[in-house]
């Protein structure tokens, strides 16, 4: 069982940018996929992201593809989201998963959320 924790979420304005982090606790934290999803009020979780176990791949949904920017630091066993350019509509609660079928799941393992909300 890997234990996630969000952080890094609030109130941006649209066009600005937010920075999520996801601390696992599990080793070796190199061992597996990790993603964001998303989740808008109303709306189905969503994927928006996911990197493999080095690192070396990404995937990115159409919607933030060249916006949203996943990365993963081994050294402090955390997962990053870099969002730029941001929208109303990517208003949501952002959600890290991980040990899973990459890129976009199955995942086993799900943090608590984030908050982002974006205004126009």
């Amino acid at each position: 069982q890997v234990h996630l924790v969000e952080s890094g979420g609030g109130l941006v304005q649209a066009g600005g940018s937010l920075k999520l982090s996801c601390a696992a606790s599990e080793h070796p934290f190199s061992a597996y996929a990790m993603a964001w999803f998303r989740q808008a009020p109303g709306k189905e979780r969503e994927f928006a992201a996911a990197i493999s176990w080095s690192g070396g791949s990404t995937h990115y949904a159409d919607s933030v593809k060249g916006r949203f920017t996943i990365s993963r630091d081994h050294a402090k066993n955390t997962m990053y989201l870099q969002m730029n350019s941001l929208k109303p509509e990517d208003t949501a609660v952002y959600y890290c998963a991980a040990v899973g079928t990459y890129p976009t799941g199955p995942y086993n393992n799900w943090g608590q959320g984030t908050q982002v909300t974006v205004s126009s």
